[in-house]
């Protein structure tokens, strides 16, 4: 169960203070996702609702990383399931991109 200030990243999953997503970005999808101040993006982007958590050290190394396909992310901590999607125009948008979007809620099958 998160805090009221906590939230992850519906990409990649990792779980941060609002105001760091929202002063520094997401260390993993800022590339592709410009949430550095853009709140209603940050908002759009990331869930306050998410399950688990795991402290990624060594993503290379970790089964939990390729498991949770974290694998190639920075180190962190990361929510096991993220409840919500994203907005279908960013989905669009991270198409259009070369970006596959698999949502983080359980939803998504190989």
């Amino acid at each position: 169960m998160s805090t009221r200030t906590e939230r992850a990243c519906m990409l990649c999953g990792i779980v941060q203070p609002l105001k760091a997503f929202i002063s520094k970005g997401c260390p993993n999808c800022d590339s592709v996702l410009d949430m550095k101040a853009d709140d209603s993006l940050t908002q759009d982007c990331t869930s306050p609702s998410f399950e688990g958590q795991v402290a990624l050290c060594d993503p290379s190394s970790s089964w939990v990383s390729k498991w949770l396909r974290i694998d190639g992310f920075q180190p962190g901590l990361y929510a096991v399931k993220v409840n919500g999607k994203l907005p279908q125009d960013i989905v669009d948008d991270l198409k259009s991109k070369g970006v596959v979007y698999r949502p983080r809620d359980g939803s998504a099958q190989d």
